[in-house]
Formats: structure tokens, C-alpha cells, sequence
């Protein structure tokens, strides 16, 4: 497993981050510890969760955070990992309503690293953006958080490009604590217009990796395998299910353009040795800024198949051919 230092932090972390949006609720206690800890044993140091994962299950609040905080108690591996969740969500039954606010950042802080039982979280994400509220008082209230000591660097989560330059000028101007990453919607396939029901949800376009390119931030980006698209399930000529995960991968990935990128992923891969969900991990972590791609890994076969990609850095001819088959 490779391993990068996040610019603008003294973070060294692994390249491959750890997903764990249904690890609360969507599997049992055991089978969580079983992926956390085959994710370390593979060389993984980071992980990333959020104050409202799983809160959709109607299991309970924070069944992510609670479940994450009580592995890393019993593994006692606190301080060899690097840890990032995220706050600030609307609540689920009012998503239209910011909660960007001070007293809210806060007292989502507080909530998390109770919940996590750590003194510090190293990477704090906002989870959405409320365009409506100023990002003086944003950047204000997340300065006063590191300034603390509760949190150490800050990131955002589904902010446009226009927010994030917004907020950069002003932590510059304002000798405040800037972004030090991004985390949109990203991967290997082009998503179909439309087809994202969150409209909440930002997707990375090429007018923001340039972007990324030039100022060199990094970028976390989830839905970094594109629900499965690359690993050999799909293909042009078969039928996607209809239902769950299959129906949303129909809807936002079946296209003329990512089935020649998929078919282009299983030669290369082919050619390297590799699998094709490696491919399309070491696609982000081969472009010309930082990008710690994060996976949404549920089976251990699946967590040894996402680390492989940690090894693996791709050439700007290989990143061509994927895009373009030239």
C-alpha cells in the first residue's frame, strides 16, 4: 500500500481510504471488525465515516460512528491511523435546511469524537454545503475547532469549485484554516445526466480537475468504483437486474462511452495482472493532483481486491487509453 501526505497537513495516509457507510447498520458487529481489520492487516491507516451514517436505516443515530469508536477501543490502534468523518448534514427529514451554523459545527464536533472516544479528529469534512450561508462564519467557526485542538485539518464534502475558491480566498485573506481536500462524487465512468437522484450531491467535472490540477488539492472522492461497474459484473450484452444497487448502476453508468471504458479497463487489466476495479482505482490515484480514492468494500475479497490498487500507479498513456482508447 502506497501512502501520501495530504498537502497542507502532516497527514501520511494510505492511498486507498476505507469506507464505512453501512458498517453500523447494514452488517453485524463481527462482520465490520472482520473488514476494518483485514483493511489494516493490507497496509490501510484511513478511514473515513460520517456523524449520519447509517441514520437512514431507522436502526438508530449514528450507528457508523459508535460502531467504528468502539473497533478502534478494543483494537487500541487509535494513533496509528488517520481518521476523518464528517458533520454538518442537514438533518434527513429536512435536507433543505443548512446546518452550517456555529453552534451546529459544534456540537456535531463534539458529538463525533465522543462517539468515536478520540480526543482529535485528523480530517473533519463538512458533509454538504449550504450555498445560502456565508463562508466567513464557515472557515471562522472551523479555524476556532483546530485552534481547539478537536479537530486538525478541515476538508468538504460536496462543495462546488466556486464555494471552495470562495472559502480559500477567504481563510488566505483571514490567516484561517484553508481546505485541505475535497470530497465529491468521482470515478472512472462519466456519469449520465440526470441520473443522480441527491441533487445535493456534487459530481466532479473536467473544468474541476483542472481545477484540482493547477492549485494541486486533493480530492477524496467516494463512489470511487462506481457501485461495482468495473468489477465484472456488467458488461454491454447483459441484462443489469433491475433492482437495488444493480437498478441505480443501470441508471447512472450503463452508457455506449463507459462500456468502452469498462471493456478498455479489463484489457489493461489483463495486460498488468490485475482486476479491473483495480484499474479504475488506480485511474484517480494516477492523476496529476492527490486523490485518495475511497471504497465501499463489504466482502473481504472485495477489501484485498480495492488494497492491490494501493501498489499499482498507472502511466499518463494508460490514463489516455481509459478515457479515450487512443
Amino acid at each position: 500500500m502506497r501512502y501520501g501526505t495530504i498537502p497542507g497537513t502532516d497527514l501520511n495516509a494510505a492511498v486507498i481510504v476505507m469506507g464505512t457507510a453501512g458498517f453500523g447498520g447494514g452488517m453485524t458487529e463481527a462482520e465490520a471488525f472482520r473488514l476494518f481489520d483485514l483493511y489494516v492487516e493490507q497496509g490501510g491507516n484511513f478511514f473515513d465515516t460520517a456523524l449520519v451514517y447509517d441514520d437512514w436505516l431507522n436502526q438508530g443515530r449514528s450507528l457508523t460512528e459508535i460502531r467504528l469508536g468502539k473497533w478502534l477501543k478494543e483494537r487500541g490502534n487509535r494513533g496509528r491511523l488517520v481518521l476523518a468523518t464528517k458533520g454538518g448534514h442537514p438533518e434527513l427529514s429536512s435536507m433543505h435546511i443548512g446546518r452550517l451554523g456555529r453552534d451546529d459545527l459544534i456540537a456535531d464536533v463534539d458529538r463525533s469524537l465522543g462517539q468515536l472516544g478520540t480526543d482529535v479528529i485528523d480530517l473533519y469534512w463538512l458533509h454538504r454545503d449550504d450555498p445560502a450561508a456565508p463562508v466567513a462564519g464557515i472557515m471562522e467557526a472551523l479555524d476556532g475547532l483546530v485552534k481547539a485542538g478537536k479537530i486538525r485539518s478541515i476538508g468538504c464534502s460536496n462543495w462546488t469549485v466556486a464555494r471552495i475558491e470562495e472559502a480559500r480566498a477567504y481563510a488566505e485573506g483571514n490567516g484561517l484554516t484553508p481546505f485541505a481536500a475535497s470530497q465529491p462524487l468521482w470515478n472512472m465512468a462519466v456519469v449520465n445526466p440526470g441520473s443522480i437522484r441527491d441533487t445535493t450531491l456534487v459530481i466532479m467535472s473536467e473544468a474541476d480537475k483542472a481545477y484540482f490540477e493547477r492549485t494541486g488539492m486533493a480530492v477524496i472522492p467516494f463512489s470511487s468504483q462506481a457501485n461495482g461497474f468495473f468489477g465484472g459484473r456488467y458488461a454491454r450484452d447483459r441484462e443489469a437486474g433491475g433492482q437495488g444497487s444493480a437498478e441505480a448502476v443501470e441508471r447512472q453508468y450503463f452508457s455506449d462511452a463507459n462500456f468502452g471504458r469498462l471493456e478498455r479497463a479489463q484489457r489493461l487489466a489483463a495486460e498488468l495482472g490485475t482486476t479491473g476495479s483495480a484499474i479504475a482505482l488506480a485511474y484517480l490515484t494516477s492523476q496529476p493532483f492527490p486523490v485518495f480514492p475511497i471504497i465501499g468494500a463489504t466482502k473481504p475479497e472485495y477489501v484485498r481486491d480495492s488494497c492491490a490498487a494501493g501498489e499499482l500507479t498507472l502511466t499518463p498513456a494508460q490514463v489516455r487509453y481509459l478515457e479515450t482508447g487512443e
